[in-house]
C-alpha cells in the first residue's frame, strides 16, 4: 500500500504541468494581442493617416513580442517534459516526431532544452534594449560590440555543445 502512494505520488507533478500549460496559453494570447495591436497601428498609420508615429515602438514592440512567445515556449516544453518524465510518455510525439523537442530522455536534457530557449530569450531582450541605445561616447560603441561579440560566442559555442547530441 505503501509503494502504491509512493508511486501514484508522481503526479503531484500535475500542479506543475497543468499552471505551466496555462501559463503558455495565456502567454501566447498576449504575444498575438500585442502583434495585432502593432499591425493595427500600422494600417492606422499608413494607410489611415493617423497622426501617431509608429516608427520608434513597432521594432521593440515586435521583439518583446518574440520575447513573450519564446517564454511561453520554454513553459510548454518545462510542462509536457516534466509530464512526460514523471507521468507517461506522450503517444502521439514519439509515434510522429521521436526528435521533437517535448519527447526528453532525462532531467538533463529537459534542463538543456528549456536552458537554450531561454538564452534565445534573454539574446531577444539584449536587442530589444539595443534598440533603444543612444551612444553618448565612443566607448559606448565598444561596449556594444563586445556584447554582441559575447553574444556570438555564446551562440557558437551552444551550436558546438548541440552538434555533439
Amino acid at each position: 500500500m505503501l509503494e502504491r502512494f509512493l508511486w501514484n505520488s508522481r503526479f503531484l507533478v500535475m500542479m506543475a504541468v497543468l499552471p505551466s500549460l496555462l501559463g503558455a496559453v495565456v502567454l501566447f494570447t498576449i504575444g498575438t494581442i500585442d502583434i495585432i495591436k502593432i499591425l493595427i497601428d500600422t494600417v492606422a498609420y499608413y494607410l489611415l493617416g493617423s497622426v501617431e508615429d509608429i516608427h520608434d515602438n513597432v521594432v521593440p514592440s515586435i521583439i518583446m513580442a518574440i520575447d513573450i512567445y519564446l517564454i511561453a515556449i520554454v513553459l510548454l516544453i518545462f510542462g509536457l517534459g516534466v509530464y512526460r518524465l514523471f507521468v507517461s510518455p506522450i503517444e502521439q510525439a514519439e509515434d510522429h516526431a521521436p526528435l521533437h523537442p517535448f519527447n526528453v530522455q532525462s532531467f538533463d536534457q529537459l534542463k538543456d532544452k528549456i536552458a537554450r530557449v531561454v538564452i534565445l530569450a534573454v539574446i531577444i531582450e539584449f536587442f530589444r534594449a539595443v534598440v533603444d541605445i543612444r551612444f553618448q561616447t565612443p566607448l559606448d560603441a565598444i561596449y556594444l560590440a563586445l556584447s554582441v561579440l559575447a553574444l556570438a560566442a555564446a551562440l557558437y559555442l551552444m551550436s558546438l555543445a548541440q552538434r555533439k547530441e
